[in-house]
C-alpha cells in the first residue's frame, strides 16, 4: 500500500511560515534543492491545498524563463509531470498535470491507496496536513529543519490534542547547516 508523507522545511521552533506570513528563510541551497527534486522524482501523486497549490503555479510556466538553471529546469521538469490533486472550496480549474478533488480527503487518499500505482503520496500544506493528521491518514512525516527561530506563524506539526508516536526512519545533514528528519507514525 503507498505510503501517506508530508513533507516540508521548517524553522527549528516548529513553524513553515513566520508570523509576518513570510518563509523566505527556507530557501533552499543548492544541496537541499537538489535532494526534494530527487524526493519528489519518487512520488505518484501529491495532494495540494489551494494557497499550496497557488504559490506552486509559477513552475507550470517557468520552463520559458531564459534566466532558470540546469537545477531549475529539472525541478520544473520532475513537478509538472508529477499528477496533483488540489482541494479547494474557491477554486472551480486548476492548470497543468493537476485536477480538482472530487470528493473527501480520507475517500481521496483511499481511492488514491486502493489504484495500482507506485509513489508514495505527498500532502502538501500545513491545513490539508492537519486534516489528514486529525484523521490518521499520515504514515510519514520528513521535514528539513533549517536553524531560524521564527517565533510563531504556521506551525508544521498539526496542532491537536492528539498523541502519535514516531520511529526516526532516517536522518541527514546537509553542509553542516540543515538537518533532514523523516519518522515514520508508530501503529
Amino acid at each position: 500500500m503507498r505510503s501517506v508523507t508530508y513533507a516540508m522545511n521548517v524553522s527549528l521552533d516548529g513553524y513553515i511560515v513566520g508570523p509576518d506570513g513570510t518563509f523566505d528563510w527556507s530557501a533552499p541551497d543548492e544541496d537541499v534543492f537538489r535532494f526534494w527534486t530527487d524526493e519528489t522524482r519518487k512520488l505518484g501523486v501529491h495532494l495540494l491545498g489551494r494557497r499550496l497549490y497557488e504559490t506552486m503555479l509559477y513552475w507550470e510556466s517557468a520552463e520559458q524563463n531564459p534566466s532558470l538553471d540546469d537545477a531549475d529546469r529539472e525541478w520544473t521538469a520532475v513537478w509538472n509531470r508529477l499528477p496533483k490533486v488540489v482541494f479547494s472550496r474557491t477554486l472551480s480549474a486548476v492548470q497543468g498535470n493537476a485536477r480538482l478533488a472530487s470528493g473527501g480527503l480520507a475517500e481521496e487518499i483511499e481511492r488514491l491507496r486502493a489504484e495500482p500505482g507506485e509513489g508514495d503520496i505527498a500532502i502538501g500544506g500545513a491545513t490539508l496536513a492537519a486534516e489528514a493528521a486529525a484523521s490518521g491518514l499520515i504514515d510519514e512525516y520528513r521535514a528539513v529543519v533549517y536553524p531560524v527561530l521564527v517565533g510563531g506563524g504556521i506551525p508544521f506539526f498539526p496542532q491537536g490534542e492528539r498523541r502519535v508516536d514516531l520511529e526516526l526512519v532516517e536522518t541527514r545533514t546537509f553542509n553542516s547547516k540543515f538537518v533532514y528528519l523523516r519518522h515514520r507514525v508508530a501503529r
